[in-house]
């Protein structure tokens, strides 16, 4: 069997007792897809063990934020980390949103670690179609 031998790691481990858990002192972005689904603008944000009481989504006209805080898992006294690789602390993005959707109806939805949000189109956006009324033939002038 082989074994990745790494010097600094005892060391690593020695810091990370003695500072606690690693938190990030700015908010680190999340990455998302955004696309149109039919009357709806859909915006899925990826936060993998992030607790859904720990999710703030915020509208202010038409600027969305989403933050989110992923916790450290509370451990017994006598467990001792080996690695700690995923990132902890609070992660931030925002969008700003077209005028054309409609911001009082936002749906958001939570499922797997992916964080739905589901924005409808403004009705005055929607595409619809005008008729042409018939006119009343040609006018003429006189003078």
């Amino acid at each position: 069997m082989l074994m990745r031998t790494d010097p600094f790691r005892e060391l690593d481990r020695l810091a990370q007792q003695m500072m606690g858990p690693a938190t990030w002192p700015r908010p680190s972005a999340m990455p998302m897809d955004a696309y149109r689904e039919g009357d709806e603008y859909v915006v899925a944000f990826d936060l993998p063990g992030v607790s859904k009481d720990a999710i703030e989504i915020d509208v202010e006209r038409n600027m969305l934020t989403v933050k989110a805080e992923r916790r450290p898992v509370a451990k017994a006294d006598d467990v001792q980390m080996e690695l700690s690789e995923r990132p902890l602390g609070v992660f931030s993005r925002q969008v700003v949103l077209a005028d054309t959707l409609d911001t009082e109806h936002i749906e958001a939805g939570y499922d797997a670690g992916v964080l739905t949000l589901r924005i409808p189109i403004a009705e005055r956006a929607k595409r619809r179609r005008i008729s042409v009324g018939a006119g009343s033939g040609r006018k003429e002038i006189s003078g």
